[in-house]
């Protein structure tokens, strides 16, 4: 049974790393020179998906994933990479 300070930890955690990612989407679009519709678009998704990625209101699937990294022309390791902003 776990603990209700773990739960709230992971949480804590969970929502760091909704922040942390978004960031690094938004930092990787810009270096790309991409607006949010422009990478929606380039990714094949819709502009709210990107919008709400960066701003740590939900993390992608795997498949969403492949598709932000292709529309930045990168792979899926270099998009999640933690040591690089």
């Amino acid at each position: 049974m776990r603990k209700r300070g773990r739960v709230h930890d992971d949480t804590a955690d969970l929502l760091a790393y909704r922040r942390h990612f978004g960031d690094r989407l938004r930092h990787l679009r810009h270096r790309a020179g991409l607006t949010q519709q422009s990478l929606a678009e380039r990714a094949g998704l819709d502009k709210q998906a990107v919008s709400l990625i960066e701003n740590a209101h939900s993390l992608p699937r795997l498949d969403t994933l492949w598709r932000l990294a292709r529309g930045l022309n990168l792979t899926v390791s270099e998009l999640t990479a933690e040591d690089q902003t």
